[in-house]
């Protein structure tokens, strides 16, 4: 079991948490409808039923023991279904012709070069690839970003250290063939300084600490801001076929559904499932009219298929008594805050934290709900660790949501 502090729970190095043990896996490039109904299986036999897809595109399972958590990772890792070593996190579609540089192939032989550098890290340093896809990474936070952009000689890779495509710090460009060697040089440089990130090396040496990174052209300017990304819907890809995107409510989902749901999709002929940032899961290599066919069942399943779904807008943990620090029931509130009618007080991001941790959502949201020995904290655009402006029961969340709808819905007074 993972003590360590600031250590992420992984396969063989759960977590314990309020229901049993919790195991975080990063998923590999390539998995089959098959592979995933069995991982599904797993998770069912060995926990309780409940899988997760975190907001960096990671499964989780939850409720294993000491017992059935071996068992489990014996299972999961014969079936191939999770990504070995240091996180590196790719466009999530795949064969999508928008792809620039293959970022499945450049992430795979990093994987390869940092185990056989032996380079020992923090256990939440990640690397980000992304080639150019539909379904770009800007909003995924990484220690070291990798991101394609095209120039007068050819695609090039954009370095940057620490954060979000719009926080990061630019390094340079690097061609995608030296690509490895400078991220196992980058990487060295972070190991160097124990267990650090990216962002503590910056914090004390500044970018001379990464002086010799090998073939790095010094570029301050970062590329261009893109469009956000929504990875609920119908992909085009080539030849005709499409991957469709559908999205776990509030982040989790019972095995049972997804199991389902991969069976479905493996009978219309997709060739791969695969777990993607924002809490999504894609099924990738259908045709129109069975992608079509899939997005009425994954919604028959209580899967969210449509962005403009009102639990899309809220982010919530698993709080009490899933999480251990939980102080309440997060996604229950969560549901019942969904079912409200649609109202101005739930256009922004509603986040409901079951502590002042803020794990599902550590930046500021327009509304956030978090637990606290009080009762539920209320705070406007601010996170869950900024100080409630007023405190009320569980029970009533939803009608305060209500009140102060029908409050902004009434006209002013002259």
């Amino acid at each position: 079991m993972n003590t360590r502090r600031g250590a992420c729970p992984a396969l063989f190095t759960p977590m314990k948490t309020g229901d049993g043990l919790l195991v975080r896996i990063v998923p590999a490039d390539a998995i089959t409808p098959t592979a995933f109904v069995r991982f599904c299986e797993a998770a069912c036999r060995h926990g309780n039923g409940t899988i997760e897809i975190s907001a960096r595109g990671s499964l989780q399972v939850r409720g294993l023991s000491l017992r059935s958590a071996p068992l489990f990772a014996s299972e999961v890792d014969e079936l191939g279904v999770a990504a070995v070593g240091v996180p590196i996190i790719v466009d999530p579609l795949g064969d999508d012709p928008a792809v620039l540089v293959d970022a499945v192939g450049i992430a795979a032989a990093l994987r390869a070069a940092i185990a056989d550098a032996a380079i020992v890290l923090a256990p939440k340093v990640s690397v980000i690839v992304d080639g150019g896809g539909r379904l770009h990474l800007d909003e995924v936070a990484a220690d070291v970003r990798l991101r394609v952009i095209a120039t007068n000689t050819g695609s090039h890779l954009h370095v940057a250290l620490a954060g979000h495509a719009a926080t990061a710090t630019p390094l340079g460009t690097i061609t995608a063939n030296a690509a490895v060697d400078a991220v196992i040089e980058i990487l060295r440089v972070i190991a160097a300084r124990g267990d650090a990130r990216a962002a503590d090396v910056l914090r004390s040496d500044g970018l001379a600490a990464f002086g010799n990174i090998p073939n790095l052209r010094r570029n301050a300017d970062s590329p261009a801001p893109r469009p956000a990304a929504e990875a609920i819907g119908l992909h085009p890809q080539r030849d005709d076929r499409f991957a469709l995107g559908v999205a776990l409510s509030f982040g989790h989902a019972s095995a049972g559904a997804l199991a389902d749901l991969a069976r479905a999709a493996s009978a219309r002929s997709a060739g791969l499932v695969r777990p993607a940032p924002g809490r999504v899961l894609l099924l990738i290599g259908l045709h129109r009219a069975d992608a079509r066919a899939l997005v009425r069942e994954a919604e028959q399943l209580g899967l969210i298929v449509s962005p403009a779904d009102p639990r899309r807008r809220i982010v919530a943990c698993p709080g009490k008594p899933g999480c251990a620090s939980g102080l309440i029931a997060s996604r229950m509130i969560a549901a019942e805050i969904a079912r409200l009618p649609h109202a101005p007080a739930l256009e922004s991001t509603i986040h409901i934290s079951g502590c002042r941790k803020g794990c599902a959502h550590p930046t500021p949201a327009g509304l956030t709900i978090v637990g606290t020995d009080r009762g539920c904290g209320i705070i406007r655009d601010g996170s869950a660790r900024a100080a409630p402006h007023a405190y009320i029961e569980a029970g009533n969340v939803a009608a305060e949501l209500t009140r102060l709808a029908h409050q902004q819905n009434e006209p002013a007074h002259a």
